[in-house]
């Protein structure tokens, strides 16, 4: 697998054998083109309608899940990561009962699998811009194995399937990965890198060329990071909106739900060197706020 010599896929009719032996041996794979031009400009005004709501309502976490907060390019509040996004959008909901999405469970096999609309975090959507009072330009090495530890579960095989909104070509930094770590012992698993504080490249690490609409999925034990954009400014700019694909107990997340203690700690993170937002001060219930009227695809 090189960086500059990737396979062109494309998931025109779901997974097929090809797809399950190149994920299977780097546990990663990229489809081109998966949302065209105008599903794509539906989908940019879905989130933003998402975020608008989320920030007159004064939302500060969505079951549980607190949100990032950030200042975007021309000074106003952004939303830099937002969880359980399809709650808020019945587009959003809707992308997720795309057959080409369900398709990809078979990644999972021998496991059998979900798409967790309603566990994890739900439909996160990552929005990356450089800013003077930016909170997430990039992120550090980690797995997304260690989360079933911290929630007292062992670890199981998952997907976290990415669509890309915006374009962003390797020298803007963007997804990297070490391909074939997903199949790496459980030490190496948990003590391979420093989660999220190690942000160093890595000799063996391969990045994307990413064009909006494409996706990528990556198994959850694949050791992987964000590099921050070389640019500031609308150059920077880089949104996607990421899908679990999950097997085991099904556990949804409700406005009860605890907030985990590594989303804590993230928090403690903000606060320390940047505070939260003014507005940042009412706690969702999700359920009650996904009947807002919002368009359909």
């Amino acid at each position: 697998m090189n960086t500059n010599n990737q396979p062109i896929f494309r998931l025109e009719e779901g997974i097929n054998n090809t797809h399950l032996q190149y994920f299977h041996q780097h546990g990663i794979i990229q489809f081109k083109n998966f949302l065209d031009k105008h599903t794509l400009a539906h989908i940019h005004t879905e989130v933003a309608q998402v975020q608008d709501f989320l920030l007159r309502n004064q939302v500060q976490k969505v079951n549980g899940i607190p949100l990032k907060f950030g200042t975007d390019i021309n000074g106003a509040p952004l939303i830099q990561r937002i969880a359980f996004a399809s709650h808020f959008s019945n587009a959003l909901r809707e992308l997720l009962k795309d057959q080409r999405l369900q398709s990809l469970i078979a990644l999972l096999g021998p496991y059998s699998g979900r798409i967790g609309e309603n566990e994890k975090d739900g439909l996160v959507i990552n929005h990356y811009v450089n800013t003077a009072a930016s909170q997430f330009k990039q992120l550090g090495w980690h797995t997304d194995s260690p989360r079933d530890l911290f929630l007292g579960s062992r670890i199981l095989p998952m997907l976290n399937v990415g669509i890309h909104l915006d374009d962003c070509p390797l020298d803007n930094g963007g997804l990297r990965v070490l391909p074939g770590t997903h199949e790496q012992g459980l030490f190496k698993l948990l003590f391979r890198k420093k989660y999220f504080i190690d942000n160093n490249p890595d000799k063996k690490e391969v990045g994307f060329d990413i064009e909006a609409g494409d996706l990528t999925v990556h198994d959850g034990r694949l050791w992987h990071r964000v590099q921050q954009s070389p640019y500031t400014g609308e150059k920077s700019r880089r949104r996607v909106m990421y899908i679990p694909i999950i097997t085991g107990d099904y556990q949804p997340k409700t406005a009860n739900s605890p907030t985990p203690f590594y989303h804590k700690l993230a928090q403690f993170k903000q606060h320390l060197y940047g505070g939260k937002p003014q507005w940042a001060n009412v706690t969702a219930h999700g359920d009650k706020l996904a009947e807002v009227n919002t368009p359909s695809l």
